[in-house]
């Protein structure tokens, strides 16, 4: 089966990325779709069959980010990767302008609110990074968020002092067990301009486009520079980000699937151990359950269909 090589997608903590320098419509070593659909499903598998022994164990929780632009296909990625989890061990969480009262906060609270605890995954659909994003292209916003007197006037200084805040934040994060996994889905201009084209003229996608989608088109310069220097100084060893080729939507998916899985299995979880004490128990439970074979069984059978 066919890989994908990380080293093409990761971010080295300190090197300066040029989003120039990724192709957002590379497919790896992958040149069809349905050869991308098998390393899927193959890797889809195994990752329901990880986060089994990753609930049981309980040490580590999961955090995995999604950032990009309108159309990059965030919810496809997280809807096709996860379609093969228990739903019951995980959360997602998509963040769209804080509220009134997330605005009375500082802008962490409302995603450290409802971070996953260990043994769950959390899907972060958008996070803390659209401050450094839409609030970098839209300085305007700052005004609401009622920062006190001492706030860096200069945005130079407020953009580098959120850099180190998010990287002290997914550093605390990774200490105390919370894996970190973010994912930047690098759509090309003109893909975008096609997606946002089919919205319009599907009727079934026409609630997916707003007005504000296509304004924020026109600041698609700004934006490629501010996320070229939040993944530039937010890249860390404990919480990497990923630069995924998202033109086609088939070898996005493979890829993002193909990291978590890879990154799980980096961690070599176990089931976890029953002690001496425990183990003399289980045999207890044994025999004492072994021991009803035959008894009780027609009693319990007229007591289900009274």
């Amino acid at each position: 089966m066919k890989t994908i090589d990380h080293a093409d997608l990761l971010v080295k903590p300190g090197h300066k990325v040029r989003l120039a320098d990724f192709d957002p419509g590379s497919t790896s070593d992958f040149k069809t779709k349905d050869d991308a659909a098998t390393k899927l499903r193959a890797d889809i598998e195994r990752l329901s069959a990880l986060q089994d022994v990753f609930h049981a164990q309980e040490r580590y929780a999961l955090l995995v980010i999604f950032q990009g632009m309108d159309g990059a296909g965030k919810d496809g990625a997280i809807k096709h990767v996860m379609t093969g989890v228990n739903p019951q061990g995980v959360d997602v969480h998509s963040f769209k302008a804080p509220s009134a009262a997330e605005l009375r906060h500082d802008y962490l609270w409302r995603c450290a609110n409802v971070l996953p605890e260990r043994g769950r995954i959390g899907i972060f659909n958008r996070s803390y990074y659209e401050e450094l994003a839409v609030v970098r292209v839209h300085p305007s916003v700052l005004k609401h968020e009622q920062l006190p007197p001492g706030t860096p006037a200069n945005p130079a200084d407020l953009w580098k002092e959120r850099f180190e805040d998010i990287v002290a934040f997914e550093r605390h994060l990774s200490r105390n067990g919370t894996l970190i996994v973010k994912f930047f889905l690098h759509l090309s201009k003109d893909e975008q301009r096609k997606r946002l084209l089919e919205r319009i003229d599907t009727p079934s996608k026409n609630w997916k486009l707003s007005a504000d989608d296509i304004r924020e088109r026109g600041f698609w310069d700004s934006y490629q520079h501010a996320y070229e220097e939040l993944l530039t100084h937010t890249s860390t060893e404990p919480a990497p980000w990923y630069v995924i080729p998202a033109d086609h939507k088939w070898f996005a998916r493979a890829a993002v699937a193909d990291v978590i899985v890879a990154r799980l299995e980096a961690l070599k979880l176990t089931y976890p151990q029953v002690s001496d004490e425990q183990r003399t128990q289980l045999l207890a439970d044994r025999e004492q359950l072994e021991g009803e074979t035959g008894r009780g069984h027609g009693e319990s059978h007229r007591s289900g269909s009274s």
